[in-house]
């Protein structure tokens, strides 16, 4: 048995093209929230962006690509955990197996911690682009070393702080500031989205990998344009900043991918929205 068939198959599916051929991506749901210290129910996420993706038009004519016309498999949710070692060794274990077919890979969250399980099954060398309000590099916070505010510190102690690039962070802490600066991991600041050098920025920094995995923290929306996520900050970038600096990346290799932090019982719709949006855009870009 896989570790797929083991884990995977609960929760609701996104409506798939019955022509079963390769899919051009593989997606699936990871309800997990049990470290989330302001809002938590991120777990219902992953049903909240799948109604979305199933209820808006994913045709995208500037790359002429109509998924409409796509085989996209959905293995519905993971087992769930209130484990955070548990989930993660999961999320490991299924995405090592899944990167072996060399699909596409698109999780849908959940709180951020989801992404440490997955972006280290990937070759040292793989570019990781992280768009957060927060920079997630505490050490420790509220009594543990795995949680959605420590998340990027486990990454780069485990694969290295070189392939990071973090987009978007307007609330920090002094220690994340002074471990960012120690472990010289590459920035584009919410002031550089803000002034329209952004999408440049971005694209200079991600031209040196040749495969790149994306996570999607949705706070870094202002809560105007995402008012249903964990950790809202105020004064955040508009949705239109945020899918330029998707459109900046539509050319790289995007092997995985993921969407972290929604959670719909503070939505009114439009933070499930763009997670679709934004999950449908990628997916077109690799087709």
């Amino acid at each position: 048995m896989s570790f797929v068939d083991l884990y995977m198959g609960s929760g609701p599916l996104i409506a798939p093209l019955q022509d079963k051929r390769r899919p051009a991506a593989t997606i699936l749901g990871v309800p997990f929230d049990s470290t989330h210290t302001y809002r938590p129910g991120t777990r219902f996420g992953p049903s909240a962006i799948r109604e979305a993706f199933n209820n808006i038009e994913i045709f995208h004519p500037d790359i002429r690509v109509d998924l409409e016309e796509t085989y996209i498999e959905d293995l519905g949710d993971m087992t769930h955990t209130v484990n955070a070692q548990e989930m993660l060794d999961m999320v490991g274990k299924v995405t090592s197996e899944l990167a072996k077919d060399r699909n596409q890979i698109v999780m849908m969250g959940g709180e951020h911690l989801i992404t440490y399980g997955a972006y280290a099954q990937f070759p040292r060398g793989t570019g990781y682009v992280v768009f957060d309000a927060h920079y997630d590099l505490r050490d420790s916070f509220a009594g543990t070393r795995l949680g959605h505010a420590t998340y990027l510190r486990r990454v780069a102690e485990q694969c290295g702080s070189d392939g990071i690039i973090h987009v978007g962070a307007r609330a920090f802490v002094g220690e994340e500031v002074a471990y960012l600066k120690e472990s010289k991991i590459r920035t584009v600041t919410d002031h550089d989205i803000r002034t329209g050098d952004g999408p440049r920025l971005l694209r200079d920094a991600i031209s040196v990998f040749d495969n790149l995995y994306v996570s999607l923290d949705l706070d870094v929306l202002d809560p105007a344009y995402a008012p249903g996520v964990g950790n809202p900050e105020a004064v955040g970038i508009t949705s239109r900043e945020l899918m330029d600096m998707i459109h900046a990346i539509k050319d790289a290799r995007i092997v995985s991918a993921d969407i972290v932090e929604l959670n719909p019982q503070y939505d009114n719709g439009a933070t499930a929205a763009i997670a679709a949006k934004i999950m449908s855009y990628i997916i077109a870009a690799n087709v």
